[in-house]
C-alpha cells in the first residue's frame, strides 16, 4: 500500500532524496498541512467528537453525544504522567466557542467553559444496581480463601432478599408473555381511540357548518364545560311571554293618573285652577240675612249718591259670561224692580263699601258688604 502511493507521487527533477530526505521536507510542508498550521503555538487540528450531550450557552440549543467538530488540541498540563489535554471548537450553530478537558483521575471529560453538561448521570449504587467488582477485590477473592468464604455468604443472604421481588417480576413477565393477547389489546385499543375520534370530527364537523367557522375546534375539557354551564347566552323569556306580560300590565293599569309619576305636575296644574276658580266664583249663601249681607234700606228723600251714579254706568258695561258674579250682582239690584211699583221709584242702588269697581265685578271675599235702596218699594 504504501509502495503503490509512493509510486503515484510526482517527484521533481531537482529532487534528490539523500538532500531532502522526503517530499514534505523538499515542499517545505508538514505532512499534516493545515491541520499543523499553529503547531509553534503547541495546537494541533484535530477531529473530536463529542463525549456526551450539552447545551450550549450562546444558542441554548441541544448539541447530541457523537456530533464531532474541528478542535484545537493543547497540552494543558498533567495527571501523574498522564497529559491533560485542551480542546477548543467553535458551535455550528452560534459564534460561541466551547472548551472541554480531559479528566484522567475520573476517566471523563469536564466542560471549562461556552456549555454546560446534560446531567444524565447516576450513582449505582444509590439506585441499588450491581456494583462491578473492583480490582482489589478481585485479587483478594483469588488469594484469600476465608474472604471468598465471607463474601459468598454475603451474597447468598442478598439473594434471598431479593427473592420475592425477583419472583413477583418473573410471574408479571409470565403473564404478560402471550404476544397474540397482547396485539389484540392493542389493536381493540386502537379501534375504539379511532371510533372516538371519528364520532368527535363529526361532531366538529356539524358545529362549524352551523356556525359558518372556517376555525379548527380544540377538543372539549372539564374546564370549559363548567364555564359553559356557569354563563347564560339567551334571554330568560321568549317573546311570547313577553307581549303576553305586556297585555297583562296593560290591562291591570288604573285609568286615573298616579299622584306620582310624568302626569303628577299637570294634576297639580288642575288643582291650583280649580282653587283659583272657587276663589273668584264663591257659591251664594242661601241662609245669610240682610244684615250679614249689608243691605241698608234708604227714604225716597235721600239724593242719589255719586257711587250709585258710578253703579248705574256700571250697569251700561257689556256683561261677562252667564252665570258669572257680575250676573248675580246685576239679578239682585233688578229684584225690587220686578214689583208692581212704578217706574220712577225703582231707583235701587248696589253699592259696595270700602270697595272699588273692580272689586264690585270680581269679589274675591265672599262676606263684602252691598248696599241696596229699597225707599220706594211697597214694603217699606
Amino acid at each position: 500500500m504504501g509502495e503503490r502511493k509512493g509510486q503515484n507521487k510526482y517527484y521533481p527533477p531537482d529532487f534528490n532524496p539523500e538532500k531532502h530526505g522526503s517530499l514534505n521536507r523538499y515542499h517545505n510542508s508538514h505532512p499534516l498541512r493545515e491541520r499543523a498550521r499553529k503547531l509553534s503555538q503547541g495546537i494541533l487540528i484535530i477531529r473530536f467528537e463529542m463525549p456526551y450531550n450539552i447545551w450550549c450557552d450562546g444558542c441554548k440549543n441541544h448539541i447530541g453525544m457523537g456530533v464531532r467538530y474541528n478542535a484545537e488540541k493543547k497540552k494543558v498540563g498533567n495527571y501523574y504522567t498522564t497529559p491533560i489535554y485542551r480542546f477548543r471548537m467553535k458551535c455550528h450553530l452560534c459564534i460561541n466557542y466551547i472548551e472541554m478537558q480531559t479528566d484522567p483521575a475520573n476517566c471523563d471529560y469536564v466542560i471549562v467553559s461556552g456549555a454546560s453538561r446534560k446531567e444524565e448521570r447516576w450513582d449505582m449504587e444509590d439506585n441499588e444496581q450491581v456494583l462491578t467488582t473492583e480490582h482489589e477485590k478481585k485479587e483478594k477473592l483469588e488469594t484469600d480463601a476465608m474472604f471468598r468464604l465471607e463474601h459468598g455468604e454475603a451474597d447468598r443472604s442478598t439473594l434471598k432478599k431479593a427473592l420475592p421481588t425477583l419472583s413477583h417480576i418473573q410471574e408479571a413477565q409470565n403473564a404478560w408473555k402471550d404476544d397474540f393477547a397482547l396485539n389484540s389489546m392493542l389493536r381493540r385499543h386502537f379501534r375504539e381511540k379511532k371510533k372516538a375520534m371519528l364520532e368527535e370530527e363529526e361532531k366538529d364537523q356539524a358545529l362549524q357548518a352551523k356556525a359558518s367557522l372556517a376555525i379548527p375546534l380544540v377538543p372539549e375539557t372539564e374546564d370549559d364545560r363548567r364555564l359553559a354551564a356557569l354563563l347564560r347566552l339567551h334571554t330568560l323569556d321568549s317573546y311570547e311571554d313577553k307581549q303576553r306580560l305586556k297585555r297583562t300590565e296593560i290591562i291591570h293599569r288604573s285609568w286615573f293618573p298616579s299622584a306620582q309619576g310624568p302626569s303628577a305636575s299637570s294634576s297639580k296644574a288642575s288643582n291650583v285652577l280649580k282653587k283659583l276658580c272657587q276663589g273668584r266664583r264663591p257659591p251664594p249663601s242661601t241662609t245669610g240675612t240682610v244684615g250679614d249681607l249689608g243691605i241698608v234700606r234708604r227714604s225716597r228723600d235721600v239724593p242719589e249718591s255719586p257711587q250709585c251714579a258710578t253703579d248705574s254706568s256700571l250697569s251700561a258695561e257689556p256683561r261677562g259670561p252667564p252665570g258669572t258674579t257680575q250676573d248675580r250682582l246685576q239679578e239682585t239690584a233688578e229684584a225690587p224692580r220686578t214689583s208692581k211699583t212704578p217706574e220712577s221709584n225703582r231707583n235701587c242702588r248696589v253699592l259696595p263699601l270700602g270697595s272699588s269697581q273692580k272689586d264690585l265685578l270680581y269679589p274675591s271675599n265672599p262676606s263684602a258688604s252691598l248696599v241696596a235702596d229699597y225707599s220706594d218699594s211697597e214694603s217699606e
